[in-house]
Formats: C-alpha cells, structure tokens, sequence
C-alpha cells in the first residue's frame, strides 16, 4: 500500500520534483518575507512528492525567513490525556486508572506529536528549536522570537491568553496554510477563547507532566472546542479579500495575518454560534 501511494504521488507530481530551490521560489511568490513570524500549517502529501520530504520543506520555510524570521508549528500531542475522553478508540474503563498512573509524562524532546503531519512531528527535534510546555496543546518555534513564543505556555486554556498563539497576535504574526484547510487551523481556537457565544463550555481533562522531576498527573480545565465550524469561517474570511492564495508544490497555499483573522472569527461567532 505505501509503495502503491508513493508511485501515485510520483505520477501526481509530473515531469519535475519538487525541491528546496523550487519551493523557496513558490513560498517567495505567495509573499512572504524575510523577517516574518509565520505559523504554518502543512500537509507534505498536498505538495506533491518532494526531494528531501519533511526535511526539504523545514529548510525551504527557514531560508525564505532567513535569520531575522521565527517559523512556528502546533505540535499537540492529544494522547498525553484522560483515557476518560477517548473514543476514537475508546479503551475499557478498566484501564482508566492504570493509563493514568503509568503514561509518561510529557517531554518536550521525547512526545512525538500526534495528528500533526510528519512536517512538524520532525521540526519539533530541528536543530535550534524550542517547544513550548504544554502537554496537548504545545507548538515549536525557531529563530529570534521563539523563545518569546514559546515561555510561559499555561496548562490551562492551552490556546487561550497565556499560550503561543496570543504571542503571536501581539506580534502580528501570519498563518500559512500549506496544503492544509481551515478546519485544522490553531488560531481560530484562539477566538473562541475570545468570543462569546451561548454553547460556549468547559471541559476537565488530565495529563501527566514533570514537576521538580516528578511525575504527576494534574487536572486540566480547557474550553470545548467547537471546530466543525472552521471551515466556513475560513471560506467567508477568504470572501474578505484578506487571504493571499497561490500554489506551493501541488498544493492550494493560503498566508494571511493571524491577528486579523482572529478578529474577523471572533466577530463571526459571536454572531452565528448560537
């Protein structure tokens, strides 16, 4: 089966590879510039196939920011909690206690990410990078802004006031999607902290992380997330005018300014979640 989808993206991506150089021309033309923070959302099987993979793609976004740039990526780790929400599979109830009293605890070098792509579950172990501390909810970062980005990510409200995302409003940072859609784009999250809306609820959910080199396990109160409606937040933010589209690879590429997508969401739920 991988050989059979390798051969189709080989035949998908024609009579050319796509490479560092050519990518770094794409990314160029889709407008962004040295200098910029830029949190990327990606899909490496969209571009097509790529020589170097991940790893061609990491370099072609760091040598478009060039040194004076801070490329960020979510790099959530969404098994690190409470067996008690799983379903996707669930496991028995017996378990419960056994899952919560044996799980590793999270460590930014060692938790692999977990639905995230393979682009960030290898940036996140790049030379240089640091990753913020948040057992579900993390994100990575490199260049001169990283450090800012990544300090102080709080356990709870992972993506709320005191977590990366908020950093990078304040910065007026953008968010390229890659091949990725807005139904997996972080920042909306952010405007649901934000907006206020009568659905809006919160959850308890649980993780294991190191204090003083102890394990433990801690209680973690988060907004439930309401992400079926990202999709069309997206369409009708792109409707605006406000998002730059072209072609990076084989994949539809979308750069746009976080803060004022965050804005355009929280004014958008507020009128429509109901």
């Amino acid at each position: 089966m991988a050989e059979a989808k390798r051969t189709e993206l080989i035949e998908r991506t024609g009579s050319t590879p796509n490479t560092v150089t050519s990518l770094v021309h794409e990314l160029r033309r889709l407008g962004i510039r040295p200098g910029s923070t830029v949190l990327v959302h990606s899909s490496l099987s969209a571009l097509g196939w790529v020589a170097g993979g991940a790893v061609a793609v990491i370099e072609a976004l760091i040598r478009v920011l060039e040194d004076s740039g801070t490329l960020v990526m979510p790099t959530h780790s969404a098994d690190l909690s409470d067996p008690l929400h799983w379903t996707n599979p669930p496991v028995p109830e017996a378990w419960w206690p056994i899952v919560r009293e044996s799980m590793p605890p999270f460590d930014p070098k060692k938790t692999p990410t977990r639905g995230m792509g393979r682009v960030p579950e290898l940036f996140r172990n790049y030379p240089g990078v640091v990753r913020s501390g948040h057992p579900q909810l993390s994100f990575a970062a490199v260049g001169p802004r990283a450090a800012e980005i990544t300090a102080s990510h709080s356990l709870e409200h992972g993506l709320g006031e005191e977590s990366p995302l908020a950093r990078l409003y304040e910065m007026d940072a953008q968010v390229l999607l890659l091949g990725a859609t807005h139904a997996s784009n972080t920042s909306l999250h952010l405007a649901e902290y934000r907006a206020e809306y009568p659905t809006k609820r919160v959850r308890i959910d649980g993780a294991p992380i190191l204090v003083d080199g102890e394990r433990i396990w801690v209680e973690i109160q988060d907004l439930e997330f309401e992400p079926d409606d990202f999709s069309e937040v997206g369409q009708e933010f792109i409707a605006t005018g406000a998002v730059r589209e072209g072609t990076v690879g084989l994949a539809r590429a979308q750069i746009m300014s976080q803060p004022r997508l965050v804005d355009f969401a929280v004014t958008w739920m507020e009128a429509r979640r109901r």
